[in-house]
């Protein structure tokens, strides 16, 4: 009978140590899993306070100046996030091509915080030939696109 005890004794404390090893697993594993699941929280939340719109009027004449080969497009920061007027806070793409050659400047006096209202001028330095053109502007995630004619 003795023997009976001590072998059930035996696997009974083999099994709380594989159990609370396990355990111990787990809990690290769900630790992580929760601390990313903060941080793509965290990086959504962002992507959704962001929103912006290209405000320029397509069928306007200023869109393309043709001497300067300059193309001046107005966007409106319409979410609730406060950006960076800066080129390395946004993506442009014109005609499909990535463009490099641009500046943004917060309209009317310049600054340095693109607060949700404030609208920015943004000139592309590009040779346009006539006929139809496209601008898709990405800023954190937000994507928009400006059709024009020159």
């Amino acid at each position: 009978m003795a023997s009976v005890s001590v072998s059930h004794l035996i696997l009974f404390i083999a099994s709380m140590a594989i159990a609370a090893s396990v355990a111990g697993v787990f809990t690290s594993s769900i630790g992580e899993l929760s601390n990313a699941v903060s941080e793509q929280g965290l990086d959504v939340s962002s992507d959704v306070r962001s929103d912006v719109e290209i405000i320029t009027d397509s069928g306007s004449d200023t869109t393309y100046d043709n001497t300067a080969e300059t193309i001046t497009i107005h966007v409106k920061n319409t979410g609730s996030e406060t950006l960076a007027p800066v080129p390395g806070q946004m993506d442009l793409f014109v005609d499909g091509a990535f463009a490099t050659d641009y500046t943004v400047t917060l309209e009317p006096n310049g600054g340095d915080s693109w607060r949700p209202g404030d609208v920015v001028r943004i000139e592309i330095t590009q040779s346009l030939s006539g006929g139809d053109h496209r601008i898709k502007l990405i800023v954190n995630g937000d994507e928009e696109v400006f059709e024009f004619n020159t």
